[in-house]
């Protein structure tokens, strides 16, 4: 497996932040009958990584309509990816945290946006048009972070247990400054190659 796969599905594990959404699934499920609990989380994860798909072949659409450049996408990419990065080294509360969702939930608030949220769609559109792997590789990319993360979720209460709220924020920061140094190098290549390009 080349080393452009891995960093790829790295970025959009980061992104996707299981470990840092354990505490919330937890929550959430904890409203769901025991005996159907991992049913619910399995069709939650199958229904964003749907999504997740469906933005890595319908995105270009997108760019193309909007008459985008790589050398943007990169910069901008690489702006949104330092935001995400900050949100996890100093998390806020989530607007729907404190929602009384009640009962089942369905897509929302699981599958969108806790796993196929606003910025992992902007991450595989990102990883699309300026990866130098093809398309099939980012496929393979996005793959391996939605199964990382499927398995962190589905050892949520286990994770929880051993690691403790502590560990787990712990885990989400250190994340977040991994984050941090890929978004910048990728702002630093967009910029780079606008003024080779120029």
């Amino acid at each position: 497996m080349s080393s452009s796969i891995i960093s790829a599905a790295l970025t959009l594990f980061f992104v996707m932040d299981p470990i840092g959404n354990v505490p919330f699934f937890i929550n959430v499920l904890d409203g769901v009958e025991p005996r159907r609990r991992r049913f619910v989380l399995a069709r939650e994860l199958l229904i964003a990584l749907a999504l997740l798909l469906a933005f890595l072949y319908g995105g270009q659409l997108l760019l193309n309509l909007l008459h985008l450049d790589t050398d943007a996408i990169r910069v901008g990419g690489g702006i949104v990816l330092f935001l995400i990065a900050l949100r996890l080294i100093f998390p806020t509360e989530r607007a729907w945290a404190a929602d009384d969702l009640g009962g089942e939930p369905l897509v929302f608030p699981l599958a969108v946006p806790m796993v196929a949220g606003p910025s992992a769609l902007a991450t595989i559109l990102l990883l699309a048009q300026t990866s130098s792997i093809p398309r099939s590789e980012t496929l393979l990319a996005i793959v391996l972070a939605w199964a990382a993360s499927a398995l962190i979720l589905f050892a949520s209460s286990g994770l929880l247990k051993v690691l403790g709220r502590r560990g787990l924020l712990a885990a989400e920061r250190l994340m977040g400054m991994l984050l941090v140094m890929l978004s910048v190098q990728m702002v630093m290549e967009g910029v780079r190659a606008f003024l080779e390009g120029s």
